[in-house]
């Protein structure tokens, strides 16, 4: 199958599928209308829950980004993909996935009625979904981004960058963010106000509950509270981060 043999579904409704999910121990069916009508979404499948690049990528940068799509119009972001509700709640639980709804399309027909269900049976997966994001206005398609039919599994334009890049171009994209505080630290507190006001979501390690003394001399070379790191760049206390700030 060439790439000029995927379907673009732009400008046509998703497929009307009603979806077997497993909340709280007790059977929860959801529907297409309930999932897109009247809404922004942006929805990304892939080959299946657990493999690497799914859960190593694609997955973890969609949640990490989801509030600045939220911040430009988009109501939800759906993961689907062509497994049954356990295996996509135990991998919800294995990730950081709380800003992204997952969705079992576990008989795979959603992804069949958008024309994306390829053979795995070499890899013993059966059929499942080619890997694609787009977006969605209330249940009309309007946008695809479709990876290429090459061997193996392409990982090119149906990432979360991607998508962003389309919905707004001048989005400013939040970088990776973590502080090293330690309980009752006034500077600590210091440093979380100078994030909350530039906006900036931050991941926090307190000490004695995430990270110990040891791990912040490793991790700094410093041995003073807190400790900010900035897109893999150590950046320091709470003055070098009002320096860096500004």
């Amino acid at each position: 199958m060439s790439q000029s043999q995927f379907p673009e579904k732009v400008g046509q409704a998703v497929p009307k599928v009603t979806f077997a999910t497993r909340v709280n121990d007790e059977w929860v069916k959801r529907t297409s209308d309930e999932l897109f009508k009247g809404k922004t979404v942006v929805v990304f499948s892939l080959p299946g829950a657990f493999t690497p690049t799914c859960s190593s990528t694609h997955l973890p940068r969609y949640n990490e980004l989801a509030s600045t799509f939220k911040a430009n119009g988009v109501d939800d972001i759906i993961c689907m993909s062509v497994n049954d509700t356990f295996v996509m709640n135990a991998w919800a639980a294995d990730q950081e996935a709380a800003n992204v709804t997952l969705i079992p399309d576990g008989n795979g027909e959603f992804t069949e009625g958008m024309g994306l269900l390829v053979d795995k049976a070499d890899l013993g997966f059966g059929k499942r979904s080619w890997r694609y994001s787009m977006l969605v206005r209330d249940g009309i398609v309007e946008k695809m981004f479709i990876e290429p039919n090459k061997p193996g599994d392409p990982f090119e334009v149906s990432d979360a960058d991607t998508m962003l890049s389309y919905i707004a171009p001048n989005a400013v994209k939040q970088l990776p963010t973590t502080i090293l505080t330690k309980p009752g630290c006034p500077f600590c507190a210091k440093a979380k106000v100078l994030l909350h006001e530039k906006g900036m979501q931050y991941e926090e390690l307190v000490m004695g509950k995430d990270v110990s003394f040891t791990s912040l001399k490793a991790l700094s070379g410093r041995e003073t509270w807190p400790q900010v790191f900035i897109d893999g760049k150590h950046i320091g206390g709470s003055d070098d981060l009002a320096a860096y700030l500004a």
